[in-house]
């Protein structure tokens, strides 16, 4: 009995060792789902960063105001311009192809992300009088770190996290996320280097960032620099899809 238990217990250990060596080794390829590049009639914007060409599709060119845009880890900008546009008319829109998604080469990392998110900001800067940054799901991420470091007029978060380290804890409970990820994206640590007024929209069922990562993000922030709305009977995927969405981005963006 005891030689079946001590062999049962190294098939369970190798198999959680396995597990994890397997998670680390693909950690990448369950955080970003690079989508294929779409023709689009609005003006693509090419900069060359760290070697590699990075793309942004601009919308309404030629307004005071701008809105840089990050979206989410499986999100297609060509395919979302023509109604971010219509959105928001009075603004510039730049919505920026991640690495190895779209139009833009390379393979996406937090730290290469973060790179081509601040080069764009540096780019269009001296074209507008306010810039204001969105970020949904991954991209709320990129937001908070482009909002912690460089004037930022509005920031807009949808379905966000405090870090990716807690929301993989939480999906997998039995590893140490903080040990194996490389890419942590560690919103929560940053909100007080975050001035601009912050909007945090939640899908009230959203089964894939856990409402109390997302709380505990809110928590970090100051009162009365947040405003948080829950948009009810919506998921992760179909937030976007609801008309209360846009109205409320409208709302808080204001006009340009």
């Amino acid at each position: 009995m005891k030689k079946i238990i001590k062999k049962v217990s190294i098939l369970i250990l190798l198999a959680y060792v396995g597990m994890g060596v397997f998670l680390y080794v693909n950690q990448r390829s369950f955080l970003y789902f690079p989508t294929p590049d779409k023709a689009t009639k609005y003006t693509r914007m090419k900069m060359d960063n760290d070697g590699e060409s990075i793309n942004a599709i601009v919308l309404n060119e030629g307004h005071k105001n701008a809105i840089l845009y990050f979206g989410g880890n499986a999100e297609s900008m060509a395919g979302s311009a023509a109604y971010i546009a219509g959105q928001f008319p009075d603004f510039t829109v730049y919505l920026l192809d991640y690495r190895g998604y779209g139009a833009s080469t390379g393979v996406s990392t937090e730290k290469a992300l973060y790179s081509d998110a601040l080069k764009l900001y540096d780019s269009i800067k001296a074209k507008h009088k306010h810039i204001s940054v969105g970020g949904r799901s991954l991209g709320s991420g990129i937001a908070t770190y482009v909002a912690a470091h460089r004037d930022v007029s509005k920031l807009a978060l949808i379905t966000p996290y405090d870090s990716i380290v807690n929301v993989a804890q939480d999906i997998y409970p039995v590893y140490p996320a903080s040990l194996l990820l490389d890419d942590t994206y560690d919103s929560v640590s940053r909100v007080k280097d975050i001035q601009a007024q912050t909007l945090i929209v939640i899908a009230e069922k959203d089964k894939v960032i856990p409402r109390k990562s997302t709380d505990n993000l809110i928590r970090a922030f100051k009162k009365e620099q947040l405003k948080v709305i829950v948009i009810k009977n919506r998921g992760h995927i179909d937030i976007s899809s609801d008309e209360r969405y846009y109205k409320i981005m409208q709302d808080f963006i204001g006009e340009g």
